[in-house]
């Protein structure tokens, strides 16, 4: 008889029985799920289908053609002795020898006689003696044949056991098998069986949760058949599979810097983990722990690789280096585009790749459906970035030595993602770093381990060096939360909050110029901030003729609005084709198929802009891409004017490039004041400004007393509103405003009480 013993590890169960911490065997109920769980059904699984018996449900009953055939054999007589007890077994299951004979024989005595003391009768006896033979003989004939060999055969049985299953199971157990009960409802039913736990023990391991939804031996088994139709892809094997987070416990950079010969013994596997961390537990201590855990890591001997904010998506070079071709299903898309992957400096590192990349292939399929050209353009997104990557994750790599890949940001989009659950399948820890948790991580992976914090922080790069190190005090993280309580969803903003703005022109009668002219953006209707993007509010008006012909009126009006704020422009045209121009020359080698080249045009000697504010630079990109984009000119991409276009607004004048510099989106904008009194027409250059400021978010009145069509003439389409006031007024001379008095306005106060008039 073999005695129950307690595991050291799941990994015991599936040691030789002389190489046992104790010698006997195992019988664990398993009522809940990890990772670490799921990695040891799956193991065993595959050993019970070879040297045991998988139950998927419950045992069927012997039918009559089993019981007619067992009375044929062996008639009906019973007796409870082991003579007896021998001798039948060697009638009924003659391959058995002597030694298991013995074992089963005295483990089915034991139970029938517990049976009897329990108040059984000789007919119930004999009745459950004939069902338990009837099982061994139809059911577990291939595994009372292996007991007593050094390598135990094994049983796994899924549900709710009953009684008497739970009795043959115990029998099985005395003579020398090792059992598993997978229990996805939980231990209520079998401890009414057994309620002190006499025939078997309850696992429990740290960090165990209900069962996922569809698990079951089914699934288990289809993911073997997936893993098996994937080596048939890739070819020879690797003898190493990762284990991945089954070891971790829950310290997240603590167990990255485990010793890797710390985390498992068992030569079959390499030992990873996967894993991502949101929020930060410590402010003022997060930036410092980074820089140690990158000096403890590369202390190791361990490669280490960066990235911040986003994987760079692969250049044309990099994709037309893949050899491709058109596929009919994903079995055929794995197979072929797995021959891109060469790592001549190691073969066994070369096989785990190609493993690794027909099985998220495989398992991507399933999400992307019949869709065989984004799971192909995936796929080659993939392979970029490992050609990227792996020599710096794995130069000089040797088993079972794990590297280490660090994300900090987070997953932005689908590609990234498939990307790193494939690197989770290399001997690599795959960390992602997500401290700001405004921030997102679209990763979803079942044997990703996710650690919580409730403190958020904006972490834009990762500290290599002490000098990158830019530690903070319990003040300052207390005045960025008090900013978040004070000036988020509040209707109040600190000083350049935020980092973009589009302009949306208001449709206003021309009375309503002078009260919006000095108002904050903020105040002005149909302001908003979504996603953190301003939508400012702007007058783009033409006001033409002159109100009641009163002259002194008029340009009293237009002083008004000459505030600090305000760039005046007197007579036209403010800009002339002729006026030099350091960047025209090189317009050409700015724009490619409709698209700004940035960096070549920030890297440009000509580019003058490198003082400004890096989101001002930016502003101002974004804005002249949009005016190409909508083809606010006439003449963009039709005669080469998306070139003066870009000529136009990379030199703009310095003191509209210090109103720029200044713009807060939440505050009063700048202004342009456009006068024209005569029948001169706006320039082409005048009209490339005036449109590129509007997106801009400026302010912009023309003021034409003439009502001429003078700044109409490139437009496309009539994107400002026109506001005719009075009659029309000809060779008026713009005066000096300073002479210019405005009449001040009486109070309310003053129009009521006032006297003697």
């Amino acid at each position: 008889m073999f005695e129950h013993k307690a595991l050291g590890s799941l990994d015991d169960y599936f040691l030789e029985y002389g190489k046992r911490r104790e010698q006997g065997v195992y019988f664990y109920r398993i009522n809940g799920y990890n990772d670490n769980i799921r990695n040891f059904l799956t193991r065993y699984y595959e050993e019970a289908r070879r040297t045991g018996v998988v139950l998927e449900g419950k045992i069927p009953n012997p039918d009559e053609k089993n019981l007619a055939y067992y009375e044929e054999i062996m008639g009906m007589q019973f007796q409870l002795s082991m003579g007896f007890l021998l001798s039948s077994l060697k009638k009924w299951l003659p391959r058995m020898n002597d030694y298991q004979r013995k074992n089963v024989a005295a483990s089915i005595y034991d139970t029938l006689e517990a049976m009897r003391r329990e108040g059984k009768n000789d007919n119930m006896l004999r009745n459950a003696y004939i069902k338990f033979m009837c099982w061994l003989y139809y059911k577990f004939e291939r595994v009372v044949n292996q007991l007593g060999e050094d390598r135990i055969p094994k049983i796994l049985y899924e549900g709710n056991v009953s009684n008497y299953e739970l009795k043959l199971f115990s029998i099985l157990s005395g003579a020398g098998c090792d059992i598993v009960l997978l229990q996805y409802q939980g231990d209520g039913g079998y401890a009414a069986l057994d309620r002190e736990s006499k025939f078997s023990r309850i696992l429990e391991l740290p960090g165990m949760s209900v069962f996922p939804q569809g698990f079951c031996i089914k699934s288990l088994r289809k993911e073997i058949e997936e893993r098996a139709n994937a080596e048939r892809i890739y070819g020879t094997p690797p003898k190493l599979r990762n284990c991945t987070n089954a070891w971790i416990k829950g310290k997240g950079l603590t167990d990255v810097l485990e010793p890797i010969r710390s985390r498992g013994q068992d030569e079959r596997f390499f030992y990873n983990c996967f894993l991502r961390i949101e929020g930060v537990e410590d402010k003022l201590t997060y930036m410092n722990e980074l820089y140690r855990f990158q000096l403890e890591l590369v202390g190791m001997g361990r490669n280490l690789v960066i990235v911040e904010a986003e994987i760079l998506p692969p250049g044309n070079e990099e994709i037309g280096a893949v050899r491709r071709r058109q596929y009919k299903d994903a079995g055929q898309l794995a197979a072929d585009l797995s021959a891109n992957i060469i790592y001549a400096q190691d073969m066994e590192l070369q096989r785990m790749m190609r493993r690794a990349f027909a099985e998220v292939v495989l398992e991507e399929a399933k999400d992307v459906g019949d869709n065989i050209n984004r799971l192909t353009n995936r796929a080659i997104y993939l392979l970029c970035w490992l050609k990227r990557f792996q020599d710096g994750l794995f130069k000089k790599w040797e088993s079972p030595l794990v590297e280490c890949f660090v994300y900090l940001g987070g997953c932005k989009n689908e590609n990234e993602a498939f990307f790193l659950r494939y690197l989770s399948r290399l001997p690599v820890d795959v960390v992602i770093l997500a401290p700001d948790l405004n921030r997102k991580c679209c990763l979803r992976a079942d044997n990703l381990y996710e650690m919580h914090y409730g403190e958020s922080l904006q972490v834009k790069r990762f500290p290599r060096e002490s000098a990158d190190l830019q530690l903070s005090t319990a003040a300052y993280h207390a005045e960025r939360e008090l900013d978040t309580i004070m000036y988020q969803d509040t209707g109040m903003y600190r000083n350049q909050q935020y980092q973009k703005g589009v302009s949306a022109t208001l449709q206003s009668i021309y009375e309503e110029i002078d009260i919006l002219w000095d108002q904050e953006l903020k105040y002005r209707p149909n302001f908003d901030v979504t996603d953190s993007v301003v939508t400012m509010p702007v007058i783009y008006a033409k006001v033409s003729g002159v109100k009641d012909g009163q002259v002194s009126s008029y340009w009293a009006g237009i002083k008004k609005l000459l505030t600090q704020d305000a760039f005046v422009i007197k007579g036209a045209p403010y800009l002339r084709p002729e006026d030099s121009n350091p960047v025209r020359a090189f317009a050409t080698g700015f724009l490619k198929n409709g698209k700004l080249q940035r960096a070549k045009i920030k890297a440009h000697s000509c580019y003058t802009y490198g003082v400004l504010r890096e989101e001002i630079q930016e502003h101002i990109l974004d804005k002249l891409q949009l005016l190409l984009d909508r083809r606010l000119i006439k003449g963009i991409y039709e005669n080469g004017t998306e070139y003066t276009a870009i000529a136009t607004v990379l030199n703009l004048n310095k003191d509209i490039l210090r109103m720029m510099q200044k713009f807060d989106f939440t505050r009063k904008n700048p202004k342009i004041v456009y006068i024209n009194t005569s029948e001169a027409m706006l320039s082409l250059e005048d009209s490339i400004l005036t449109a590129f400021l509007n997106l801009a978010g400026f302010d912009i009145v023309f003021y034409v007393p003439t009502g001429y069509q003078c700044v109409e003439r490139f437009m496309n389409g009539k994107g400002m509103e026109e506001h005719q006031i009075g009659e029309y007024v000809y060779d008026l001379t713009i005066p000096d405003f300073d002479t210019i008095s405005i009449k001040p306005r009486r109070s309310w106060r003053e129009k009521i009480f006032r006297r003697g008039e």
